[in-house]
């Protein structure tokens, strides 16, 4: 399966009820879309996990400013 950031904003999006459909953008600040807390990131630490089985922690998103930089992070542990 070959990783596609549009397929990641989606599964974010539907992960996380308070974001409206397609505005989540790449270049998004991810942080500043909702109201960001602890909770939050360890659900996306866990999507990540099940979705793609690759695993994040809290210091990969704190060096994290947009949805991109968190792509990039999958993409680079990611092995089909």
């Amino acid at each position: 399966m070959a990783l596609n950031i549009d397929d990641f904003i989606k599964k974010i999006e539907d992960e996380f009820d308070e974001l409206e459909p397609g505005k989540l953008k790449p270049e998004s600040a991810f942080r500043q879309m909702f109201d960001w807390n602890s909770i939050n990131a360890l659900v996306l630490i866990a999507m990540v996990k099940t979705e793609y089985n690759v695993a994040i922690n809290a210091d990969d998103l704190t060096k994290s400013k947009t949805v991109k930089d968190i792509f990039k992070i999958i993409e680079s542990r990611y092995h089909e």
